[in-house]
């Protein structure tokens, strides 16, 4: 039990260091998109921005949400193995954000945490080998991040993307049968896949569903799609902003950018809140998002530019419905997390209550 307990510490802890140093690479690539998308003009193409100044700020945006994920990967392997495993860890993280292999898959933050953790024990047992001294100087710069790097990146590439690219594939040909009569059902299924990884290979294949659908002249799904895009930021934001006990001050200043982002209909803002508690915050979302796209799919919304949030409210037939399922969905995800996630206080508290039994069971051990 007190081995268990330790990976639990070891992983939360990792987590933790991974948001930390990812969070101002979120707040800086989404404030710059926001600015930036806001002066954009819907197209068939998504939202475009003309301005070559505001141009600009779109790349430095892009730029700070590329580098998101291979830092969070990154620093959970140096959280669990010191400097040694941040090379890896970025490199892996990028890997798992970016289509790969025969399938081109790519597996977003869940992948990029998996990596993480799977380089950080790595490197830690690579620590323990008995080299020579002369070797020894030469291992945290060359021999360890390249063995771990080729150990776990073709292990990403062989045994878990290609599953994962079979998994797609089958769930586009559900989804494709889930068409017509079964509306409602295939608006709860495609909210629910928006948000369980946010950005990450399920989000992306509801994505590629929507957008076929749409070259053929039906418009329903991607309304789903894009209503449930902006409910994951938009409710951590406003649990942020109304159970101020839940939240650091780190996730209250967050939750300022997580809700520009979900104005605009970047999912990926809740991310960091999803990394630091994973098992209140994905249900919550999921379950919002998957309530928002059922009520877009029920009401006839029809989303026509393949972007999401309200910023696209003038090119969506269902204005109204559009608006009101983003809005209950989201209210949905927040009053899940209101009753689900514990006061900072009362977490603390029941931390030191388990450390204060742990110690107390040491002691009669003895």
């Amino acid at each position: 039990m007190n081995k268990e307990n330790k990976v639990f510490k070891d992983l939360q802890k990792a987590f933790n260091t991974g948001v930390s140093y990812m969070l101002p690479s979120v707040v800086v690539g989404g404030i710059f998109l926001a600015i930036a998308l806001s002066t954009g003009t819907a197209t068939d193409a998504g939202m475009e921005v003309t301005n070559p100044f505001m141009k600009n700020l779109l790349d430095l945006g892009i730029a700070g949400f590329s580098m998101m994920i291979p830092i969070l990967s990154g620093y959970i392997a140096y959280s669990m193995a010191g400097k040694p495993g941040i090379a890896p860890g970025m490199i892996l993280g990028y890997v798992a954000n970016n289509p790969i292999g025969e399938s081109q898959v790519k597996t977003g933050f869940l992948g990029a945490m998996i990596v993480g953790v799977a380089v950080g024990y790595v490197v830690r047992w690579c620590k323990t080998w008995k080299v020579p001294a002369t070797i020894r100087t030469i291992m945290p710069i060359l021999i360890v991040p390249v063995f771990t790097t080729f150990v776990i990146g073709l292990i990403y590439i062989y045994v878990i993307a290609v599953p994962i690219g079979s998994f797609m594939d089958w769930l586009v040909s559900v989804l494709g049968e889930l068409q017509g009569g079964n509306a409602i059902l295939l608006g709860l299924i495609i909210g629910a896949m928006t948000a369980v990884d946010m950005g990450g290979p399920i989000n992306k294949t509801a994505t590629a569903f929507t957008l076929a659908l749409m070259a053929e002249g039906i418009y329903a799904p991607n309304g789903a799609h894009r209503i449930a895009v902006a409910i994951p930021p938009l409710a951590m934001a406003i649990s942020t902003f109304i159970d101020r006990k839940k939240y650091n001050s780190e996730d209250k200043d967050l939750g300022i950018s997580a809700f520009f982002m979900g104005l605009i209909g970047i999912t990926e803002g809740a991310i960091p809140f999803a990394v630091k508690d994973i098992k209140r915050v994905l249900p919550a979302i999921i379950i919002g998002s998957a309530i928002g796209g059922a009520l877009g799919m029920a009401n006839g919304v029809e989303a026509l530019v393949p972007h999401g949030g309200l910023i696209i409210l003038p090119v969506v037939n269902g204005k109204l419905w559009f608006f009101l399922s983003m809005l209950i969905g989201t209210l949905v995800s927040v009053a899940i997390l209101h009753f689900t996630k514990p006061n900072l206080v009362e977490e603390t508290q029941v931390k030191n209550n388990e450390f204060k039994t742990t110690v107390e069971d040491t002691e009669i051990a003895k």
